[in-house]
């Protein structure tokens, strides 16, 4: 059982320079052209990294993330191709390496772009926040009378800037990332990020998956070549709906941190720093939708 691994909140090493502790990552640096990356069991919610770990969250995370950008190779390259450094070459010492084994990668550097890839299938979250408040999302213009978890006519490429942690990620147009990155960088991540949502929705359908939404991250190699990055469809960074679950008008039960967003939801918290603990109950069910994701989606795949 991954819940019987041992937990990482923080990791620690003291063979390599930690060079970023994102909201779930942790990023040491190598050398000049590689980094290793440590998914620890922290779990964010509104932004805000909750003092609770999630057993298993980060050996889940690393795997489903590696399945997805195995199955991408062909349409996008990612940070993970073409390394030939093992974690044995880059951790010699087995005491320290042991808690990494199972939730860390070594990847390339990058140079970051600095827009989070939305794509929306579903109207949900701060996209239906959106559209009550002004009938679009994003810039986007939506139809009116759409319900809450309703699908879209077609899918939506919905920009947000990337946060730091504590801090909110906040959607922004398209035009603003033509802007910032000129038209036909834009462009291309916009159209590359639409045809991943694609081929993933299309493969989680059929096992029993709705991907409401999902974001993607990407970065620049030496030569500009435009590259996946980060992690790619977990339930950290999507909405995973069951089908037989889903009905449109209401919020519906999902194998992700949704669950954890409706507990944070009733309670009498101002989504800041510092979140509230989690109780057993809650770990123990995350964990759990976290396990039927991977399940579902990857396991005998």
């Amino acid at each position: 059982m991954l819940t019987d691994l041992p937990i990482v909140f923080e990791s620690q090493l003291s063979t390599l320079s930690l060079s970023h502790r994102g909201k779930v990552r942790d990023v040491y640096a190598i050398d000049a052209e590689h980094l290793l990356i440590v998914a620890s069991d922290r779990l964010s919610a509104f932004d805000v990294v909750l003092p609770t770990p999630i057993p298993g969250k980060g050996h889940l995370l690393t795997a489903l993330s590696n399945f997805w950008f195995q199955r991408f190779a062909t349409i996008v390259p990612n940070h993970l191709q073409d390394v030939t450094l093992t974690l044995e070459s880059v951790l010699p010492d087995p005491e320290e390496r042991a808690p990494l084994n199972g939730r860390s990668v070594i990847a390339k550097r990058l140079q970051g772009i600095p827009f989070e890839a939305v794509v929306r299938g579903y109207l949900i979250g701060s996209g239906w926040r959106d559209y009550q408040r002004c009938g679009a999302t994003s810039g986007v213009p939506l139809p009116p009378g759409l319900q809450q978890a309703q699908r879209l006519p077609q899918p939506i490429f919905t920009p947000a800037t990337k946060a730091a942690s504590g801090q909110h990620d906040e959607n922004v147009s398209f035009r603003q990332v033509v802007e910032y990155l000129g038209r036909e960088r834009a462009e291309q991540l916009r159209a590359v990020s639409l045809h991943l949502y694609h081929e993933a929705a299309t493969y989680a359908l059929r096992r029993g998956i709705i991907i409401a939404d999902t974001k993607f991250e990407f970065g620049l190699d030496a030569e500009g070549q435009l590259v996946l990055m980060d992690e790619v469809l977990t339930p950290d960074s999507s909405r995973f709906w069951p089908v037989d679950g889903y009905r449109s008008g209401t919020s519906p039960p999902s194998f992700d941190k949704q669950f954890v967003r409706d507990y944070l939801d009733n309670l009498d918290w101002d989504k800041t720093a510092p979140g509230p603990t989690l109780p057993p109950q809650i770990v123990e069910k995350t964990a759990a939708l976290y396990q039927q994701a991977w399940q579902r989606l990857a396991d005998n795949h």
